[in-house]
């Protein structure tokens, strides 16, 4: 590691070492043992500023691997002394496009083939009672892929957004494209690994029933919960028609004005236009502050008074 050298150090180390270990032998030739230990001093020198020589990694910047010119450090605070902005500018976020190949064949035997082979079995209806009959296609995707898209999105949020789906034939070329829904996701019950995906055609003028992810805010300024309740969730997705290009990431629900008792309806989400609920009854809850008895006894005493 430290060149010609670094070896002749370390056979004068384990010369110095043999004549320890026999003190006749060192009282003989104790000139000559002198003289390899100042050698060895000036060798160990020698090693120490060769190696003070080599730089350093710096760890207030950028780390740039194998010290490349093309690489450029970037400071912590993001600004240079002249007030420029060093940081480079975030990512814009590339939608990313599943990945699949034709499946030729079903069944148990076809489908632990695939799974062997890191792809998970799927299917593409054309309609939303594609099980029934209509157009349907089997490939399989990449288990990774939609693993990764599961741990970044969520469940939820993953089978409410629509993606590309390219299909390869055996050559590796783009035999169709096409825009899809995830409509089901079969996860195994121990390992969480994905063992099969339904996919629904999403075509912009289409019109899909989605489970649309319900996002819980204000709760930091609840009054309810600041006396002492909690927030009772009766539903964390709602069932809406939704257009194919105009599906919503999720619906916000806002808790910050809910006191002790109040609860949100169906009929009091705020929803972009274009899109309908499926249930028809409109008044069923979908959270509600509640509270221990100790709490509700607090608040209907500081009613009163």
């Amino acid at each position: 590691m430290w060149g010609a050298r670094g070896g002749r150090l370390w056979r004068s180390l384990a010369r110095i070492s043999t004549a320890a270990a026999s003190p006749h032998r060192a009282v003989q030739s104790s000139g000559s043992l002198w003289e390899g230990g100042a050698a060895l001093r000036r060798e160990a020198v020698g090693v120490v500023e060769r190696r003070k020589a080599v730089p350093e990694p710096v760890w207030g910047l950028g780390f740039v691997r194998g010290y490349s010119s093309a690489g450029v450090a970037v400071e912590l605070d993001g600004e240079s002394g002249d007030g420029e902005q060093l940081l480079p500018k975030e990512e814009e976020k590339v939608e990313e496009v599943i990945k699949a190949v034709p499946r030729y064949g079903s069944g148990k035997i076809v489908s632990k083939k695939e799974r062997r082979a890191g792809r998970a079995p799927s299917i593409v209806f054309g309609q939303e009672n594609g099980h029934l009959g209509g157009d349907k296609q089997l490939i399989s995707v990449e288990t990774k892929q939609i693993e990764r898209l599961i741990k970044r999105l969520g469940k939820s949020f993953f089978l409410s957004t629509t993606f590309e789906l390219e299909i390869y034939d055996e050559e590796g070329n783009v035999q169709s494209r096409e825009r899809v829904l995830p409509r089901s996701i079969h996860l195994h019950a121990g390992t969480d690994k994905v063992m099969n995906v339904t996919f629904i055609r999403a075509p912009p003028t289409a019109l899909l029933k989605v489970d649309v992810p319900l996002i819980f805010i204000g709760e930091d300024a609840c009054p309810g919960i600041r006396k002492g309740g909690y927030i009772y969730t009766m539903m964390r997705t709602v069932k809406y028609m939704c257009p194919g290009d105009a599906i919503p990431a999720g619906i916000e629900v806002d808790l910050s004005t809910l006191d002790m008792g109040e609860k949100i309806l169906l009929k009091d989400l705020k929803v972009t236009p274009g899109i309908s609920l499926v249930k028809r009854d409109s008044s069923l809850p979908v959270c509600k502050v509640m509270g221990s008895r100790t709490s509700s006894a607090a608040a209907d005493a500081a009613a009163a008074s």
